[in-house]
């Protein structure tokens, strides 16, 4: 479950990306490729627990696709965006149902809500607006000048935060040892991962 979970917030990040950008339309569609799978391995009392985590990964994917096809240009609707599932996430949590997916995916959330703290308090969010505007070609300049943002000490120190953090609540979710937890503590981990990729992409381009 933890791998799984893992799985889905990181490599579908690279798959996704890629897709959105060139087909918006196909990736908000394959959203209901997600659902219905969800539910049909739902139905089986075998794969109950992996049509649980696919529908919670499905608002991940359906936000992702609403976002980054059409608004990527500004970063201050990413957050609400991301968070369009919630009040279904907090509802079921609420009711008992889909627990291993609703807590992936405000697992996944909790990661990427962090991340974005983190772009406004190192003032990054300028040089995300300009990388959504120029050609990826045109866009080395501005990954540098991030970088060297992200650099200073006081970038360097509210990253450390940032992975203490996710660290400390990944690990506490994990030692609860059920599935759901597992599957929270495997997107909040994993979002080290994800950042940290970014990261050595920007810092190689």
């Amino acid at each position: 479950m933890f791998a799984a979970a893992s799985f889905l917030v990181s490599v579908p990040v690279f798959v996704q990306a890629p897709l959105v950008r060139q087909l918006p339309l196909l990736s908000l569609v394959m959203t209901l490729l997600w659902v219905g799978l969800g539910l049909r391995l739902l139905k089986r009392t075998e794969t109950k627990i992996w049509g649980d985590l696919l529908l919670g990964f499905s608002w991940s994917w359906l936000a992702g696709s609403i976002y980054w096809g059409w608004l990527r240009w500004e970063p201050l609707i990413h957050l609400p965006v991301e968070a369009i599932g919630l009040p279904f996430a907090v509802w079921g949590l609420w009711r008992g149902w889909g627990m291993v997916g609703n807590l992936f995916y405000l697992g996944s959330l909790f990661g990427t809500a962090l991340t974005d703290v983190y772009f406004y308090l190192t003032d990054l969010i300028p040089h995300w607006r300009q990388v959504m505007q120029v050609d990826p070609a045109l866009a080395t300049p501005i990954f540098q000048s991030a970088i060297a943002q992200v650099q200073t000490p006081w970038g360097i120190s509210w990253a450390v935060v940032l992975i203490g953090t996710l660290l400390v609540v990944g690990l506490w979710s994990l030692g609860k040892g059920q599935l759901q937890w597992w599957a929270f503590s495997g997107a909040v981990l994993s979002t080290i991962l994800v950042d940290s990729l970014f990261w050595v992409a920007a810092s190689l381009a």
